[in-house]
Formats: C-alpha cells, structure tokens, sequence
C-alpha cells in the first residue's frame, strides 16, 4: 500500500483526523498546539497522526491535499484546512458545527 493510500484510509476510518507535529498529549508545535485545543473546546473525539514520527506521511499529506503546511484537519473525508482557517472557524462557530 502507498503512502496515498495509507492516507485515503485513515481519513476515511476516522470522522475527525489530525495531522499533526507530536500528539495531542505532547504537541510538537504552538500551530498544533493550538488546533488540539480548539478540538478539545469543541468535545471532539478525534485520531491523531504524528507526522514527526512518519516522513513519509509528513510529506504524502501535505501531497494529498495539495496543502504545504501542518497541522491538516478533516472531518467526515472533508480537507478542512490548518491553524489559521480551524481559529476563523472555531471564532466564527462553524468548527463547532461541523464537529457535532
């Protein structure tokens, strides 16, 4: 199985996804820190995928969604975007729509 593969699959196993440096424990990075806490605000259940430890997806991600930075959050299949666009979301209510 590719990387784009590997990929498709865990986005389609898990309603929310992130990519993300480190863990939602141990993020790696403020711009992950920060999407795991906005995550969190909203009760979310979500997986994880700690790029730092997996080159490959590293890279593959940023490829898969045509989208050069992390953290990457989808939810339902659906690219939702990094740091920036989940903090206009979160401020606007959207994100918290989405998540119920």
């Amino acid at each position: 199985m590719n990387t784009q593969d590997i990929i498709k699959q865990q986005i389609e196993q898990n309603d929310i996804i992130i990519y993300m440096k480190g863990t939602p424990q141990f993020p790696q990075c403020g711009f992950s820190s920060k999407a795991v806490s906005m995550l969190k605000a909203c009760n979310a259940k979500f997986a994880s995928v700690n790029v730092l430890e997996e080159p490959e997806i590293r890279q593959g991600i940023k490829e898969f969604s045509n989208w050069p930075t992390i953290p990457q959050l989808y939810i339902k299949g659906e690219f939702i975007g990094g740091s920036d666009i989940m903090t206009e979301m979160f401020e606007s209510g959207e994100l918290q729509e989405l998540i119920k």
